[in-house]
């Protein structure tokens, strides 16, 4: 199999990692990439929200599988586009990937599928803002309606803030606060089949015990000793079937991975969001563990054979992985450090490159989250000290790291 990846993250890495090792793959690409990705995929320069460069990149390559990491071009109809020319494609369509697209249709859709998920309002002037904050109360829940890389959601007691970020944003969703432990679940999905992934847990805020402003992930591990044996299962039954029968219903068929976030809430597991790729860092440890070799099981997806897909397995033990962030992230991030240390080998430990470049013979930052750093071992705590001690190997200028990372889950 010829296998092209879509994306330039640590998301997209850890993708053409797995597919590099599946035995009949037999040439991985991946555009645009990024220098870590160049040590495992041939790179070519593309477009990735334009549905013509992309395609007419898949028909040149003759890819068996078009893989598309990030959300933008899944809502830019890049997965329509490549299907349209006849080349299997794991993604959703442009109408299904709204369910990540805008907050304000997932909410529809669960309400309609009777997904157990928080109270919300859709609010677009300040007058209707404000009635939301009054009734869900503290801690106020503000969420962008539409994409906003990870970054578009405020979780505050302070209502000026609730407000100001409600303004910037325009159309939001407000709505009530689940309380537990966040646990996130990739579904793969073929239109009417799904099955679930190991569940593992992100960890947004950028600095340790949880404090500063959310991120798209500063890392994240699994398995999750902590949780419910039976929770994949229980999800499965109680989410993403009924979404993807729903989406089915309506004329949507939703083929490519569901990411649920999920609260475990007093009540039971509640959904705090849908998204319509890999969560990025959860692949980075999800598919360390796999097994099953990845590109016939994306493949069964983007043509609907999973029902004839046999049982996915895993290898023992755990992965754990850090993201090493540029100095100012998730601001504006300084970009163009050198980043040295990479060639530093950890036993057990590997670094996965998000937001890299090659500058001459040096790797320098091109973006926010830089590195994810994985460590493995035969249990958690064997795996976070692997992934911290390959941390501790490198050095770029101005970067930051969380140092608590599966904490919870050692």
């Amino acid at each position: 199999m010829r296998v092209l990846v879509i994306g330039s993250g640590g998301r997209e890495h850890a993708l053409c990692r797995s597919l590099a090792a599946d035995p009949q793959v037999t040439e991985v690409h991946c555009a645009p990439g990024n220098a870590g990705v160049a040590q495992v995929a041939t790179l070519h320069p593309v477009v990735p929200t334009d549905p013509a460069s992309v395609t007419e990149l898949a028909g040149r390559l003759r890819a068996d599988l078009v893989v598309i990491g990030p959300e933008a071009p899944l809502v830019a109809g890049v997965a329509d586009a490549v299907r349209e020319a006849g080349i299997p494609c794991f993604g959703p369509s442009r109408e299904a990937a709204l369910i990540e697209g805008s907050k304000a249709f997932a909410k529809d859709v669960m309400v309609a599928a009777g997904v157990p998920t928080g109270r919300s309002h859709t609010c677009v002037t300040p007058e209707e803002v404000a009635a939301a904050l009054d009734e869900f109360g503290t801690p106020y829940v503000v969420k962008d309606d539409g994409l906003a890389a990870g970054k578009g959601v405020v979780v505050t007691g302070d209502r000026d803030e609730a407000l100001r970020h409600a303004a910037a944003c325009g159309r939001v969703v407000i709505e009530e606060f689940l309380d537990g432990p966040e646990v996130s679940l990739f579904a793969l999905c073929d239109g009417s089949t799904a099955v679930p992934l190991q569940p593992a847990q992100d960890h947004k805020r950028a600095y340790d015990d949880d404090q500063g402003p959310n991120t798209g992930g500063m890392g994240a591990y699994t398995p999750l000793p902590w949780a419910p044996d039976d929770l994949a299962d229980q999800v499965m039954a109680e989410t993403v079937m009924p979404t993807v029968t729903e989406l089915a219903r309506r004329g949507t068929p939703y083929t490519g991975v569901l990411y649920v976030g999920l609260a475990l809430t007093s009540k039971g597991p509640k959904v705090i969001e849908f998204n319509a790729r890999f969560g990025d860092p959860e692949t980075q440890v999800v598919l360390d563990r796999l097994e099953t070799p990845l590109a016939a099981l994306l493949l069964a997806c983007a043509n609907g054979t999973l029902d004839r897909f046999g049982p996915l397995t895993y290898r023992d033990g755990a992965a754990v992985t850090v993201v090493i962030a540029a100095e100012n992230y998730p601001g504006e991030p300084v970009k163009g450090d050198v980043i040295e240390g990479l060639s530093d080998p950890v036993e057990d430990a590997y670094v996965l490159h998000s937001g890299t470049a090659r500058d001459g013979d040096r790797i320098v930052s091109s973006g926010g989250r830089v590195l994810s750093v994985v460590g493995t071992g035969p249990d958690v705590p064997s795996a976070r000290a692997a992934a911290y001690e390959a941390v501790g190997r490198i050095r770029m200028r101005g970067s930051h790291h969380r140092t608590d990372i599966a904490g919870r889950g050692a």
